[in-house]
């Protein structure tokens, strides 16, 4: 069969691949190239259909970032090769079968499924900047405990003093946020969570104490004290501050897109990450 009857469309399925830097992804990696293209693929790093994730949840949350200025043209999948891919559809066995699929399958409403991300603005004595976040944004003290003021919808809520604050988005709520004891929500609710880190309770100071999660609409704000050396965390970037005025979060307007080029529901991937084990491991 001739292998370009096979993509999508007459034309060659266009991809990219972000791996982790060991032995075993760039092993994979090497194949998946070769397969692809025997399947008449074309590889793409400026504007390809499909960016493969070869690694662990970290080396998704690097192929987002990289390509986070095309979220709208591209469609994510992952394969996995560590001990845990919450992002991951595939595992090292099944490349050929994700090549195949890759190259004949295509993207759609029925193949393509959207998750909610964060969206972060930093007021800074420099001006604002702006960022998205797959996970979770993160603001943690670095010498001392956070002392931070937190707002939503532009009526304050609490007076912040701890490690810090996670805000996460539905797909993050299985990360760090539920390490926190925040909720796990089903990334098709559009919504963003904020967990607390380390809060200090007593009687002179006094938080929410559990986790929240605001609709799409709604934005919180974050006002620290001043003077404070702060360390901020987008995914899996970290950034040492000592200039922040304040940070916004809203659900951002934009979504990720993922390849379902096969069924895997949400709350199966959640038994697998969390619950399911094989007995002498």
């Amino acid at each position: 069969m001739d292998t370009k009857e096979e993509n999508i469309g007459g034309t060659a399925v266009k991809y990219f691949v972000v791996q982790r830097d060991d032995e075993e992804s760039r092993h994979l990696t090497q194949l998946f190239h070769q397969l692809a293209s025997e399947r008449g693929m074309e590889h793409d790093n400026k504007n390809p259909d499909i960016v493969l994730s070869i690694g662990g949840d970290g080396t998704m949350l690097e192929a987002f970032q990289l390509y986070k200025h095309k979220l709208e043209k591209i469609a994510f999948v992952g394969l996995h090769t560590g001990h845990l891919g919450f992002f991951a559809d595939w595992k090292r066995d099944e490349i050929h079968e994700l090549v195949s699929m890759m190259a004949s399958t295509a993207l759609d409403s029925q193949t393509i499924v959207q998750y909610p991300i964060v969206e972060i603005e930093l007021e800074t004595k420099n001006g604002k900047e702006n960022y998205l976040a797959l996970n979770e944004f993160t603001l943690k003290g670095v010498d001392r405990t956070l002392v931070a003021q937190l707002y939503i919808n532009d009526q304050m809520l609490e007076m912040f003093r701890g490690d810090g604050i996670c805000i996460s988005s539905p797909v993050g709520s299985t990360a760090y946020n539920k390490s926190l004891g925040g909720a796990i929500l089903h990334p098709s609710i559009e919504a963003l969570q904020i967990a607390e880190i380390a809060s200090i309770n007593n009687r002179v100071f006094r938080t929410i104490g559990s986790s929240l999660i605001l609709p799409k609409h709604h934005h919180c704000d974050i006002f620290p004290r001043e003077q404070q050396n702060l360390l901020v965390t987008i995914d899996h970037r970290s950034i040492l501050r000592n200039d922040l005025i304040s940070v916004r979060c809203i659900v951002s307007p934009k979504k990720v897109n993922f390849a379902r080029l096969r069924p895997f529901p949400f709350w199966s991937r959640v038994r697998e990450a969390f619950i399911s084990f094989e007995i002498g491991n």
